[in-house]
């Protein structure tokens, strides 16, 4: 039992102004955090609680899956991260600095170079493999604008978890078995999520999946389909081909001869354009100049869509892509930006499928002020392939079912990775197959933020009186309150059945302060506790208390002598709401 008037968790009506999500508000209000520097917080004992209670249920599902917890250090050599390629890549998230000995170190944002070089010394045999490790650890990531609290902070607890295998069907199966230990930590948690595909960014491999709890505040855009369980983030969301074909821009008739040019002065816009021309915006072949690790690429999309860098740098096998700037553009075009085209363009090219159900289009003229119509696709300009390059938009066709997607909004809590050889074969982790022949071990790697998947549950539970834990992560379970502590009966009556709570194995929070009812069930609102037990002055005269729960709202008046028993039922029916 912890009692309120020994216990550091200063609530708070105000909010700093720099709190700009709910999460942050609240964490800081129900004073779970205090800031020590951008994106560096202490954590206070009841934040800290919610934190553990997190790390518990991780530890209990990553064991449940076979992984053998160690931990790494937070300072990493930089001869690790350049044998992987890393060191000069990742950016300046990487946090460098030298020792006495002027030997180059980092703060450790993640830690598949550690663990690489801990498996090829360790790890010599196919016997010892399938084998996954995992970790909770402080992170450090030197983010260019902190914000948002625990959501995007510098300093960080992380559980990330790293798979070795033998070949890709074993690791197949690593993942897998990731994958559902994933679902489960979220339902345990109570939260409402969704697994969807993404892009593998920096960190690498073949696949990926993020865990998207959902909330309107979310930063990320998620695709899912209304009917099947296809999901995605906008980045990785697939458009189904098929689209091209049954879209109106198909509609119309093919052109005889050469494209024909006309005047456009001023124009260079979609909408400017399509007015000016009196066309369909859906005709307009939109050109798009990149410049790439692999060299200038034109992207050839239709009018209404926008191109998705990621798909291009991903197609193009690209280490990064960016849009070329103005005077790159004129280089390429002989025209400034906005009449670009690619009929007679001495640049690569690539098309979205959107761009071939164009029968009859316009098109930039690499010229100023001048734009190309009648243009035939595979008549007048013939890109390299025609592949899915353009963002998904919300009624998209599912490229699983053909059913139309939707839109929401989510929280990145989880990541897992296939990470194939790109590690391993860099940094030469090997094992000997049963014939003795050395081979490259196939990893995968599984990340959860803690603290950010604590935040995220604010996100997704809270109130206008504050938050509402799911009693998985809460940082107690009941809380008893006696109106006033310095009325007797109140007073033995609230340390009875807390006790009785505490020798049955609930978390109690006793609020024994000597304030006024209003703020202890402020606070009390405040700092989510799921299951609240008051006792007031009439109520204890005639044998009852009262037990509220959190999230609902409702109500009870309950005989003195069952309140221990309401309050443990309650909170065995909200254990069940988390059951995996």
């Amino acid at each position: 039992m912890i009692r309120y008037s020994r216990y550091l968790m200063p609530t708070t009506k105000e909010t700093p102004s720099d709190a700009e999500v709910v999460s942050h508000r609240l964490m800081l209000r129900a004073g779970l955090l205090r800031k020590v520097a951008s994106g560096i917080y202490n954590y206070m004992p009841a934040g800290l609680r919610v934190l553990r209670k997190v790390e518990r249920i991780l530890r209990e599902e990553m064991d449940r899956a076979g992984a053998q917890e160690v931990l790494m250090p937070a300072v990493v050599p930089s001869e690790l991260w350049k044998e992987s390629g890393r060191w000069d890549a990742y950016g300046k998230e990487l946090l460098r600095f030298k020792d006495r000995a002027d030997r180059e170190f980092c703060l450790g944002p993640t830690h598949e170079e550690v663990i690489t070089d801990l498996v090829r010394r360790e790890v010599r045999s196919y016997r010892q493999l399938p084998l996954t490790l995992y970790q909770i650890q402080d992170k450090f990531r030197d983010e260019i604008r902190p914000r948002f609290g625990l959501m995007r902070g510098r300093e960080f607890f992380m559980k990330d978890a790293y798979s070795f295998d033998a070949d890709e069907d074993g690791a197949a199966e690593s993942y897998r078995k990731m994958y559902g230990a994933y679902c489960r930590i979220f339902r345990r948690m109570g939260l409402d999520f969704r697994a969807v595909e993404a892009d593998t960014g920096n960190i690498g491999g073949s696949s990926s999946h993020e865990f998207m709890v959902i909330a309107d505040s979310g930063e990320d855009a998620i695709v899912s389909c209304s009917s099947c369980a296809y999901g995605a983030n906008v980045e990785k969301a697939e458009c189904s081909p098929a689209e091209a074909a049954t879209s109106p821009m198909g509609t119309g008739t093919a052109k005889e001869g050469a494209p024909r040019k006309v005047s456009t002065p001023g124009r260079r816009t979609i909408e400017e354009v399509s007015a000016f021309l009196a066309i369909d915006p859906a005709t307009l072949i939109k050109t798009l100049l990149f410049e790439t690790s692999v060299g200038d690429v034109a992207v050839l999309v239709s009018g209404p869509h926008e191109v998705n860098e990621v798909k291009v740098r991903n197609r193009l096998g690209a280490e990064w892509v960016r849009l070329a700037g103005e005077e790159r553009v004129r280089e390429l075009t002989g025209a400034p930006s906005g009449f670009a085209g690619p009929v007679g363009l001495s640049v690569r090219t690539i098309a979205d499928h959107s761009v071939r159900g164009i029968r009859s289009g316009a098109t930039g003229a690499n010229e100023k002020d001048a734009h190309l119509v009648d243009v035939v696709p595979g008549r007048d300009f013939a890109p390299e392939e025609y592949v899915d390059l353009r963002m998904v938009r919300d009624g998209d066709a599912c490229p699983r079912c053909g059913a139309p997607l939707r839109f929401s909004r989510g929280i990145e809590v989880g990541h897992v990775f296939r990470l194939g050889t790109k590690y391993s074969e860099a940094m030469r982790a090997v094992y000997l197959d049963e014939s003795g022949k050395e081979r490259v071990s196939v990893m995968g790697c599984y990340g959860i933020g803690v603290g950010r998947t604590a935040a995220a549950a604010i996100e997704q539970n809270h109130d206008d009186d504050g938050i509402v834990w799911p009693i998985s992560i809460a940082p107690f379970e009941v809380a008893v309150i006696p109106v006033n502590v310095k009325h007797a009966d109140l007073a033995s009556a609230a340390e009875r059945i807390a006790a009785e709570l505490d020798t049955r194995g609930v978390e109690v929070f006793l609020d024994d302060r000597e304030e006024r009812p209003g703020i202890k069930f402020k606070d009390a609102d405040l700092t989510g506790i799921p299951v609240r037990i008051t006792l007031g002055e009439k109520n204890v005269a005639a044998g009852f208390g009262e037990i509220r729960d959190r999230k609902t709202g409702e109500t009870l008046r309950i005989p003195l002598a069952e309140l221990a028993n309401a309050a443990i039922a309650l909170v065995e029916r909200k254990k069940a709401e988390c059951a995996p």
